[in-house]
């Protein structure tokens, strides 16, 4: 395997630079996109269960606010609740849009690896092509085995940004996917609480 890499010449240094970073996006990206971690199933049942019973204060915001992105839409939303419908759903959206900045982050990075893998293979089998035909012509070999055996040495790069980029564009694309469902997720939640409050009662943070 070293000497297949070592035969790929320099623009093997790039590709394998590339996939690191893409296994690091990868690993790191399931970790953090995670539903339970994104809008825990219980998160929307609490804030309600605290506000019928005038328990959300201040320190309550707080620790909502830490606890997951969706506290985070949350707490946004009841800091600015006795503003009015709007206000509130306005400062919804903001909170939530610094959230799926956060959920999109990394993609841009993963995208553009997927994209540019092949062509740094493909540059880096032009480059071996071109030596290998130079030296054909300083040297005057013309045997074809040799001239093959140069062709598939100069291909190692084209596999190489082959095998980095079309795991990074499935990840990537399934990335996205779980980006908008999570979203859609998040704002069902938040327009539940919004719903909620408007439709039965008047809210009231104490201490906020």
């Amino acid at each position: 395997m070293y000497e297949i890499i070592v035969s790929g010449g320099v623009m093997m240094i790039p590709i394998i630079l590339a996939s690191i970073i893409a296994i690091a996006i990868i690993i790191e990206r399931f970790w953090t996109l995670n539903s339970s971690r994104i809008a825990p199933r219980n998160t929307l049942a609490e804030v309600w269960s605290k506000l019928r019973h005038n328990q959300l204060d201040a320190a309550q915001l707080r620790e909502l606010r830490m606890a997951s992105p969706l506290g985070q839409i949350l707490a946004a939303g009841l800091v600015n609740a006795k503003a009015g419908r709007a206000i509130m759903i306005e400062s919804i959206e903001l909170a939530a849009s610094h959230v799926v900045h956060d959920l999109e982050r990394y993609l841009g990075t993963l995208g553009t690896i997927a994209a540019v893998a092949p062509l740094l293979g493909l540059l880096g089998t032009v480059f071996g092509m071109i030596e290998i035909f130079s030296e054909t012509v300083n040297i005057g070999n013309g045997d074809v085995k040799v001239l093959a055996g140069g062709i598939a040495i100069a291909l190692v790069t084209t596999a190489a940004g082959l095998v980095v980029a079309i795991p990074s564009l499935f990840f990537h694309r399934m990335f996205v996917r779980k980006v908008e469902s999570l979203v859609v997720e998040l704002e069902r939640e938040s327009i539940k609480l919004v719903d909620a409050l408007y439709s039965s009662r008047a809210v009231e943070v104490k201490g906020g």
